[in-house]
């Protein structure tokens, strides 16, 4: 529809004129919000919709250093405020952290009745403490992760063969890595490792969906009253899309489900104790998945009695899980294996590492691959990863936080409500936190270096925290930095991942995907090693 901007502005300067002579002349007094750049009532801030991906971080710098490190912008009529500072970002995450964990409101959701909570989504309170405490408790805890170890190890096989079988038109390294990630996210999502052709299906009707909400329904943050109306047919489009993704979902979540019945009391944890029978079980089906502990949980209703979760809403935690892990992960695995192409001395001395500690247990996980322990005894390893997520985090900003009441940060009023989000990259490139904040040292998380004592959690202080902070902190952050460790490590130990001649790897370059990626995707030569 061409005609819906200009017939949008035509029927809103008038009123934009009338509220900004309310605003001068007979509004509230200002509460002091944080500066920022001159905005058009009802409008906002016009440069957001000609912006797009990593024009907008630019954007949101450069008025950071005109304005400082609070920055109000206004999204139609919607308040965001940035926060740049890694102080001001522990004072309101960590210090004030309940005061600032709630989520804001979504026009685009509310207008598509996507009233399914999840972790990311719900509002601060008993509802979204069930949901993570569900998560942390039956997948990122340390003895639920080993339960993935099969599909992991499975997942592995599959791309290193993949790499090593890589030719050119085969697509990017990173697309490899994103579908490795995704099939691994899909049998610990639903208990099944599928084919490559199911979890392509799966993966295709999850990323037009997430593609076209990320893209398309931007514009209903500009008065959903007008905009429902002129781009209607994108809410048509994304409710079929929806019920794609829900036909895909259903069967798995089904299967799971009569799985579940048919060993009665128990479970899961029944299977674990049950001597498989010969058979796909024994080859594709987990003793373990997300989707079960799904089944369990009980929600309150109006009764006092508790129920089960609909459809809608296993299937609105399934899609955050899948989408949770996959694009996060891939790049911050592609961004280190690009550092390590780079940076040739760090990674012989992570092969270094790698090669005595396998050396010291005997073979760790066996001739095809270093086990999750063996990885827990490489503090270079850890040092490599941390390293690369302080340099390049996948999201540039945190998931978007909200106040429930006005507070006060750095001097200025944060109204309640308003959109709050963190420069994470900025406060992993502080030059007053970090010695050459630049380069990519990984030494500097081993003893000596300036990075040694940090915590990632942000708890103590905020130098880095690529998983947020506070109350709202990742929850997944065990998940994702263990498949980065197990990752970088057998990637490591099978191929020597050299530069392409006349290919100089570019690790400044940045785009703005579903998360910030390598403008110029990594090529490399991989050269398997001797590993007996």
């Amino acid at each position: 529809m061409e005609f819906a901007w200009p017939l949008l502005a035509a029927l809103l300067l008038p009123l934009s004129f009338l509220l900004l002579y309310h605003a001068k002349n007979g509004g509230k007094a200002s509460r002091r919000l944080p500066p920022g750049p001159a905005a058009v009532p009802v409008l906002g801030n016009l440069f957001w919709v000609r912006l797009h991906g990593i024009e907008i971080l630019r954007a949101i710098r450069r008025f950071h250093a005109r304005h400082g490190p609070l920055l109000t912008l206004r999204i139609g009529s919607h308040l965001e405020v940035t926060v740049s500072d890694r102080h001001l970002a522990h004072l309101a995450l960590v210090e004030r952290g309940a005061a600032l964990a709630d989520r804001p409101a979504s026009a685009s959701r509310d207008l598509l009745g996507l009233n399914s909570s999840t972790i990311s989504t719900s509002s601060y309170g008993p509802l979204w403490r069930i949901f993570r405490r569900n998560f942390v408790a039956e997948v990122a805890n340390p003895a639920r992760l080993r339960l993935f170890a099969p599909a992991r190890a499975a997942v592995l096989a599959e791309l290193t063969d993949k790499l090593r079988r890589r030719q050119e038109g085969d697509g990017t390294i990173v697309q490899t890595f994103q579908y490795a990630m995704f099939r691994l996210l899909v049998a610990m999502c639903f208990g099944e490792r599928l084919d490559e052709r199911a979890v392509r299906d799966i993966a295709a009707a999850q990323r037009d969906l997430l593609l076209y909400s990320s893209t398309k329904m931007r514009v209903f943050a500009f008065v959903p009253a007008v905009t429902r109306r002129l781009f209607r047919g994108r809410l048509h489009a994304m409710i079929a899309m929806r019920q794609r993704l829900k036909d895909t979902y259903m069967p798995l979540i089904d299967a799971r489900r009569r799985r579940k019945n048919n060993l009665g009391v128990g479970g899961a944890a029944a299977d674990r104790d049950m001597v498989e029978d010969e058979g796909t079980q024994t080859q594709t089906t987990l003793p373990h998945s997300y989707v079960d502990t799904l089944l369990d949980i009980r929600l309150n209703d109006n009764d006092g009695d508790g129920r089960e979760l609909t459809d809608d809403e296993m299937i609105a935690l399934c899609s955050e899980f899948l989408n949770g892990g996959t694009d996060t992960t891939s790049t911050a695995l592609q961004w280190i294996m690009a550092e390590l192409v780079k940076n040739p001395g760090i990674q012989d001395k992570l092969h270094d590492e790698i090669k005595a500690t396998m050396t010291t247990s005997g073979g760790g996980g066996g001739p095809d691959h270093i086990s999750e322990e063996d990885v827990q005894r490489m503090p270079y390893l850890k040092a490599v990863v941390l390293e690369g997520l302080r340099r390049h985090p996948p999201g540039h900003m945190v998931l978007p936080h909200a106040p429930a009441e006005d507070i006060e940060v750095g001097g200025y009023v944060i109204p309640k409500g308003t959109t709050v989000n963190f420069l994470v990259v900025d406060m992993g490139m502080d030059e007053r936190a970090w010695e050459r904040p630049t380069e990519f040292a990984p030494e500097r998380f081993l003893p000596g270096g300036d990075g040694e004592d940090v915590d990632i959690t942000g708890t103590r202080e905020i130098r880095m925290m690529p998983f947020g902070a506070g109350r709202r902190i990742c929850p997944g952050l065990n998940v994702a930095t263990l498949h980065l460790e197990f990752f970088v490590a057998n990637l490591v130990r099978e191929f020597e991942w050299r530069q392409v001649e006349g290919e100089e790897v570019d690790v400044e370059g940045e785009k703005a995907e579903f998360t910030v990626v390598m403008a110029n995707p990594l090529q490399a030569r991989l050269v398997p090693r001797a590993t007996d």
